[in-house]
């Protein structure tokens, strides 16, 4: 491999190594003109076959797709490409992406490829996690036909994916689902046992300042179609003015919608500082030790949070902290459900969603999809052109009545007494007009 495309270790001295300020041949280490000469090299396109980009690498694509820019490689490490995943690596518009896992390993027939090769994006799957370490953030690479160069070196290969390939992955997976079945449910019934004081009689909800009592809750998940679902219920929350509860990344959603989160909930591992800066009370999802990892984040920002520990998902809590604080009505949006779904968000069990479902169905509507369920069928200018016809219409009625032909009259002579006064302005006036007295 070559040397170039591994990490640039940070020299401590100020010197290169064997140039030192006495002995040396010159000026000292000027760190700024080498770190200019290797951006500028690694600006320069490769020649040969294939796309090619600039290289960022991430173990987890939520934290990628924050700092990926369009035409860059994506370097990945996801077993089981998920189409939230996915969907946000396309709006990301990279030229390829390279995981160092298999994108569809055979558990269950997961979306995320097929998003992936319908957009355009060329795809590498297998191509070892070592690549993540061998290649440096911000080198350019260059894929073609399942191969990764850097510097005209071969650095990796793996197998690019088409249409063809994905087809037949997906169409193995399937028959494998049954043995994931078996094993969610036996999950399913460990998180029951676990959950069970929580989740049935409320045991452990801490209190938080935000007033939820007699109001509606919206709760937002970065689930499938959450953003359409969004744009779809705008109407609702402009009438009802819903207590908006994000969860993680659902939070950043909400602001993109244009509105402010009230409550942040989660781990706090794929939420944006903007969104824990917004006002929002925040809400921290710990293990049921007590232990949180995201409280450090939260409290490195000058935020205090308050803490809930347990054991299933954050979504969960979330409508379980909504029900035990008195909202009228719990509106869900992008929540996941099925057994796909939460199989591409890596859940081993899903008891806690059951249970949590069953304590606030009274009170859950579930909004996810709702963009798909209602569209709206007539645009803009359909009714704007149907207005001018109207008012069309109205203009030709009054015309053929005496009365109409009077008000045209009117309005008429109206109209020319205002163009002469403003046309008085640009004409010379008569020379007799110019004699003083």
């Amino acid at each position: 491999m070559p040397r170039s495309c591994w990490p640039t270790p940070r020299r401590t001295a100020c010197c290169p190594d064997g140039l030192d300020g006495a002995g040396g041949r010159g000026h000292p280490w000027d760190d700024r003109r080498v770190r200019l000469s290797l951006a500028r090299r690694s600006e320069e396109p490769p020649q040969g076959p294939g796309v090619h980009g600039v290289a960022r690498v991430d173990r987890r694509t939520k934290n990628l797709t924050r700092r990926l820019r369009p035409g860059d490689v994506a370097v990945i490490d996801h077993l089981d490409l998920d189409k939230v995943a996915a969907e946000a690596l396309v709006a990301a518009r990279p030229v390829a992406v390279l995981n160092a896992a298999r994108s569809i390993s055979g558990r269950y027939p997961n979306l995320g490829p097929r998003i992936l090769v319908e957009a355009g994006i060329v795809l590498v799957d297998d191509v070892g996690a070592e690549l993540l370490d061998q290649v440096a953030e911000g080198r350019v690479l260059r894929v073609h036909a399942g191969q990764i160069w850097c510097d005209e070196q071969l650095v990796g290969k793996g197998q690019q994916q088409d249409a063809a390939s994905v087809t037949t992955a997906m169409e193995e997976a399937r028959a494998g689902l049954a043995v994931q079945l078996e094993s969610f449910v036996a999950n399913t019934m460990e998180y029951m046992l676990k959950d069970r004081d929580l989740l049935l009689d409320g045991v452990g909800v801490p209190h938080i300042a935000t007033r939820i009592e007699g109001r509606h809750a919206l709760i937002v998940v970065r689930g499938y179609h959450y953003r359409e679902d969004l744009a779809t219920l705008r109407p609702y929350i402009r009438e009802y003015r819903p207590v908006l509860i994000g969860v993680d990344g659902g939070a950043d959603g909400i602001l993109e919608a244009g509105s402010r989160p009230d409550i942040v909930v989660g781990d706090m591992d794929s939420v944006s500082d903007r969104a824990l800066l917004c006002g929002a009370e925040i809400v921290v999802h710990a293990y049921p030790d007590g232990r949180a990892p995201g409280l450090a984040r939260v409290r490195e920002l000058g935020l205090e949070p308050v803490v809930f520990p347990a054991t299933g998902t954050s979504e969960d809590i979330a409508m379980l902290l909504a029900d035990d604080c008195g909202a009228e009505l719990i509106v869900a949006v992008g929540t996941h459900a099925t057994l796909v779904e939460f199989l591409d968000k890596g859940r081993p069990g899903m008891g806690s969603t059951f249970l949590t479902r069953l304590r606030v169905g009274g009170k859950l509507v579930d909004a996810k999809g709702v963009s798909r369920l209602y569209r709206q069928r007539i645009t803009n200018t359909q009714l704007t052109v149907l207005a001018l016809a109207g008012l069309l219409a109205v203009a030709a009625a009054l015309w053929v009545t005496p009365g109409g032909q009077v008000f045209y009259g009117l309005v008429g002579a109206r109209i020319d007494a205002v163009w002469s006064w403003f046309t008085s302005f640009f004409v010379s006036p008569p020379p007799e007009a110019m004699v003083f007295r």
